[in-house]
């Protein structure tokens, strides 16, 4: 079981990034997807989530109305679109799967990828 994350980079303030989590190696039905991030000297802490379905995805209260996740399940594909983004954004971002539905914490996702850099420049 691999997750692949892929789309970070250098962007400036109020600008945007699309980051892409593609999952192989099994099935993810009936899985959600996850995504976290984590900054320098600070807890992983989450970002948002989407379950199986694709409705009623969950967000942190610092990145929503900013930030969209959704998936694709033929592609097994999760994608998290940011928007106006703030330094406060710069960390590490992951994707994970939990098939517990739906969760903000961390340890009950049981498949994690690598992580991608995201740095907000003021």
């Amino acid at each position: 079981v691999q997750l692949q994350a892929s789309g970070g980079g250098l962007v400036q303030v109020g600008g945007s990034l699309r980051l892409s989590c593609a999952a192989s190696g099994r099935t993810f039905s009936g899985y959600c997807m996850g995504r976290f991030r984590q900054a320098p000297g600070k807890a992983r802490e989450f970002v948002a989530a989407v379950s199986w379905s694709g409705g009623s995805p969950d967000y942190a209260d610092s990145v929503k109305g900013r930030f969209t996740v959704s998936r694709d399940n033929h592609k097994n594909t999760v994608l998290l679109q940011t928007n106006t983004l703030k330094p406060e954004d710069t960390a590490v971002y992951y994707c994970a799967t939990t098939s517990t539905g739906v969760s903000r914490t961390p340890l009950v996702y049981e498949y994690w990828s690598q992580g991608t850099q995201v740095t907000v420049s003021s």
